[in-house]
């Protein structure tokens, strides 16, 4: 056997056993900062080097000159391994106890705001993942503080809008009650009419719940684009007759006539409905709403439109428009409903993996539905 692979056998078991010492005090002290673990590695590898360089030298009968020469150039590559661990950990150590105190404040404010100065890879990651959290956190909470406020304005507005009705039947009940009511057939149709919008206020009600339980239970199917806008078109006509305002179906086009889709036909047109309605209450007389759509090849979407002359919507407002209980400014504040008309078009659209949009165009405001298309 040559002199190299004696030589490297006799530095093999050297650090072997220096090495399989340092992992055991590893082990031992797993649990303590960092410093000590770095100062143990940078030991274990000086360790190393020297006990296989004291075996070699033990194995070839070095002079005792030379053996003291050895050690004293190990012993001083060990005292500056030793610093240079220690230094490192120490900055290691301050580095995450920055990042503790900041985690710290984090759960107290509920905001993070990372410490400053260099640091590792590993922790400079951590800190903008706890600042990704932090920012999401705080969009969470914004949300949480805005459903809460639509929550609280649509609980007035509710209890407000179901007062005025009741009383009007409280009335008109007493009065046909104690027979004093002039034209009782009259109060018979009025009482009709109130308890057909109480219903509707009802249902908006019950179908807003499902829809945030997410709990609405869809049949889809496939469908043209063409059979829901005349559904649409159909069931608004009578509401435009008496607003005095003209219902156009703008011409769609081949592209989009013959691109199907694949949605639940009745909450759809209900969808399709309540913008048309909303449309029509505020396009004063004269005025028209059109419906129309097109096939968005690039994104392979059916892009259904609502265009009314209501005049526009703030620019503040609009961001707020689908929210639930939103009922706009004076303008376009109805003088009947609780708002829920537009949050629940954006539900059932959500709920069928589209978009609901809004933006103003040239005398009104135009509203988008975009769907994916049927494969």
């Amino acid at each position: 056997m040559s002199d190299i692979v004696l030589i490297a056998l006799y530095a093999l078991a050297g650090a072997t056993a220096a090495g399989a010492l340092g992992a055991l005090a590893l082990r031992l002290l797993r649990h303590r900062s960092v410093a000590v673990s770095l100062t143990v590695v940078a030991a274990v590898s000086v360790t190393a080097m020297l006990a296989g360089t004291l075996t070699v030298a033990w194995a070839m009968f070095l002079s005792s000159h030379d053996l003291t020469v050895v050690t004293t150039v190990c012993a001083m590559a060990a005292v500056v391994s030793l610093a240079t661990a220690l230094l490192l950990g120490r900055w290691v150590v301050a580095r995450s106890n920055a990042l503790t105190l900041a985690a710290r404040d984090f759960g107290r404010s509920g905001s993070f705001a990372a410490p400053d100065g260099n640091a590792t890879a590993e922790l400079a990651a951590l800190g903008r993942e706890l600042a990704a959290t932090s920012a999401n956190l705080e969009q969470s909470r914004e949300r949480e503080r805005a459903l809460d406020a639509s929550r609280r304005e649509l609980v007035a507005w509710i209890s407000h809008d179901l007062r005025t009705p009741l009383a009007g039947l409280r009335a008109m009940a007493e009065a046909l009650e104690d027979g004093v009511a002039e034209d009782p057939a009259r109060y018979h149709r009025q009482i009709r009419t109130e308890t057909d919008r109480l219903n509707g206020m009802v249902s908006d009600l019950f179908e807003l719940s499902r829809i945030h339980a997410g709990t609405l239970s869809l049949r889809p199917s496939r469908m043209s684009v063409y059979d829901l806008v005349g559904d649409a078109l159909a069931g608004a006509e009578p509401l435009a007759r008496e607003h005095g305002v003209r219902l156009v179906g703008e011409h769609m086009g081949e592209e989009a006539d013959g691109v199907p889709v694949e949605v639940d036909g009745r909450e759809m047109t209900r969808v399709l409905g309540n913008l048309l309605v909303n449309a029509i209450r505020h396009t004063p007389a004269d005025g028209t709403v059109a419906i129309a759509a097109r096939h968005e090849e690039a994104t392979d979407t059916v892009v259904l439109s609502v265009t009314d002359a209501c005049g526009g919507i703030s620019e503040e407002d609009l961001p707020r428009v689908f929210d639930t209980g939103w009922r706009g400014s004076e303008a376009r504040t109805p003088p009947a409903g609780a708002g829920l008309g537009l949050a629940i078009v954006r539900g059932i659209v959500e709920a069928h993996a589209g978009r609901a949009t809004v933006r103003n165009v040239r005398g009104g405001c135009r509203f988008e539905v975009v769907l994916p298309a049927a494969p």
